[in-house]
């Protein structure tokens, strides 16, 4: 870090030790006391550019100045509805996952363990399209190192696609189609660590640009439908005569209804209407054979039901409207909703059949959207934090570095990893006194990138593989250079290498590690670009003169939640000293990195936390 970078993290220091609940309490932009509570639409009078910044926040991942003055300069109900209504909106810039074809037939199904695909191979003479060996050593060792290789090139799929996904969070013309998306990964919460099959998780983002904002029943229908969410929540397992209560107990307490609404024997009932709901590969299908087809008693209603039965069912009680309503509320609006607030949402969702745009267009329309009791309240999710501090900055590439996902993992949130079927908690859990200062490494990272080549973390060998494949280099037999401690120094001859026979049926770190470097030759590298952020540029744009119209400027790019007076004057006397004037013509030369340490500062703001 230069002598700015290091100013500037003396600077930080201190304003780091100043909690969330120190944020000055003024809201930019919220309306009175009288709004919280108030589904009266917002007026063209009422509305403001601090109010479009507020709801580009919340409706997407906030956005350059230029981008919340067009949506300013509209009204209301124009605002909403270009946000809200975004089908109508051409998005064809954006690329499709570009895959690295990883997968072929053969691997299907995939074993659910190591111990399972060599089962397999002694039962059929062959597994994931692999023949076991007729002879030689190490019978089922390309079984084994196939088996490593799909799990480790999946993972580095998996990661690629979450890194896609975010590009498209950054780039899209359609920002509500990917916080909607991002809310239902959440609530639909599955898993690649268990899921173990990328295609799966990208159909499952699929059904959410396509269904995420028509109707409740018709995605939760597709959803309990899709591959992904069957494999990760054991649909397989749950047949005629032994039914398997992991799918019918998260589609009611998760996906529906919520705990408090239903019986032990609910449940009970229905798994047995979900028995025999399977995928074949990417499809969904119904294994009749192991389906009970016999009368089922669920919610006081008795019939030979199957699983899309019990969702309608479901569906019919009014706990449900107000569940989903509540949780979008949340997400989208505040922690803590009135409770008659949440009831007329829930009405407004019943009473158009679970639409969901009439739900999302009276929340974002409404007074209390706007209230002191929403704005500038919510903690950034480290997705949100990560993808609105890019497109405020206006970068128009996703960069590599830093990578995205050692970031977010970093503040407990990883794209298509959620921690467990319930999602992430969110709110307050999202800060600790480490996450902090990890939102201000990130802060660092995109201001001041790391000088040298950037080394990706996805393709880092442990250093046990290092050693196993530095012994093999020198010439060591398998077995010798899987055993730890093993020495290099020990090298075989031409000779005994090509008698050298082993009598294990296959060596698991060796296949290990043959399965990662073959995953990491075939799966493609993504990008490693640094952040290309022009501070300088968005000075001359706006035609800025003095340090204290800079600091101004980039208080309102950045913050939703303004700067205590104090605060602002000594933003603007750091950037007085570091230039030794207040005239920005004079300083242009030298602006740079200056202007780096100040909105470093900025961005490592307890309010800058805040959406």
């Amino acid at each position: 870090m230069n002598g700015f970078g290091r100013r500037a993290a003396l600077a930080i220091a201190a304003v780091m030790a100043i909690s969330l609940a120190s944020a000055n309490p003024a809201r930019s932009g919220a309306g009175p006391e009288s709004w919280i509570g108030d589904l009266t639409p917002i007026t063209a009078a009422e509305w403001t550019a601090d109010r479009a910044a507020h709801l580009l926040e919340r409706a997407g991942f906030g956005g350059t100045p230029e981008q919340v003055a067009r949506l300013a300069a509209l009204t209301p109900a124009q605002a909403v509805a270009w946000l809200v209504d975004f089908e109508t909106v051409v998005n064809d810039h954006l690329a499709p996952f570009d895959e690295s074809g990883i997968f072929d037939p053969g691997m299907e199904p995939f074993p659910r363990s190591r111990a399972e695909a060599v089962r397999w191979a002694r039962a059929d003479g062959e597994s994931m399209g692999v023949k076991v060996k007729p002879g030689g050593d190490r019978p089922y060792q390309y079984v084994v190192n196939k088996y490593f290789y799909y799990l480790r090139s999946d993972r580095l799929e998996a990661h690629r696609l979450g890194q896609w996904w975010a590009n498209r969070m950054q780039n899209t013309a359609r920002p509500f189609e990917e916080k909607l998306a991002l809310f239902w990964h959440g609530h639909f919460a599955t898993t690649d660590a268990k899921v173990r099959d990328y295609r799966k998780m990208l159909n499952q983002l699929e059904l959410f640009w396509t269904l995420g904002a028509t109707n409740y029943r018709q995605l939760m229908v597709a959803v309990a439908q899709d591959p992904g969410m069957l494999v990760f929540l054991d649909a397989g397992e749950n047949v005629k005569g032994s039914p398997n209560e992991n799918f019918a107990r998260e589609i009611l307490e998760l996906f529906t209804i919520g705990i408090g609404n239903y019986t032990e024997t609910d449940i009970r009932e229905a798994a047995r209407a979900f028995t025999g709901w399977t995928n074949d590969r990417l499809q969904f299908v119904v294994d009749t054979a192991r389906h009970d087809d016999g009368p089922k008693t669920f919610m006081g209603r008795t019939g030979n039901f199957d699983g899309v039965d019990i969702i309608d069912i479901v569906l019919d009680q009014p706990a449900t409207a107000r569940f989903i309503a509540a949780k979008l509320y949340r997400f989208f609006a505040a922690e803590n909703a009135p409770p008659a607030l949440i009831d007329r949402l829930a009405a407004i969702f019943r009473d158009n059949d679970y639409d969901m745009k009439p739900l999302l267009r009276a929340m974002f329309l409404s007074r209390d959207f706007y209230g002191p009791a929403v704005v500038a309240t919510q903690i950034k999710s480290p997705v949100q934090l990560v993808v609105s501090t890019y497109r405020k900055l206006g970068l128009r590439a996703f960069p590599g570095v830093p990578d995205f996902h050692a970031v977010t993992d970093a503040l407990g949130q990883k794209l298509l990893y959620p921690p467990n079927v319930a999602g992430w908690e969110g709110g307050r859990s999202w800060i600790t006194p480490a996450t902090l200062v990890e939102r201000g490494n990130f802060a660092k990272s995109v201001l001041f990138p790391p000088v040298g080549e950037f080394r990706a973390p996805e393709r880092a060998l442990t250093k046990i593989y290092r050693d196993v494949g530095a012994k093999l280099d020198v010439g060591l037999d398998i077995s010798t250079a899987t055993v730890e401690g093993a020495s290099t120094g020990n090298m075989m001859s031409m000779a005994d290498m090509m008698v050298a026979v082993s009598d294990e049926e296959y060596n698991t770190r060796y296949g290990a590690y043959h399965g990662t470097v073959m995953a990491m030759k075939r799966v493609k590298p993504i990008p490693r670009d640094p952040p290309a952020v022009d501070l300088v540029g968005m000075v001359q744009d706006a035609d800025l003169r003095t340090t204290s119209q800079v600091v101004d400027h980039f208080l309102t790019r950045l913050l939703r939640a303004p700067l205590r007076a104090d605060h602002r004057a000594s933003l603007i006397a750091f950037l007085d000293r570091e230039l030794g004037t207040n005239d920005i013509a004079f300083a242009i030369s030298y602006l740079d990195e200056p202007l780096r340490a100040l909105v470093h500062l900025i961005m490592s703001t307890p309010e800058y936390q805040l959406s």
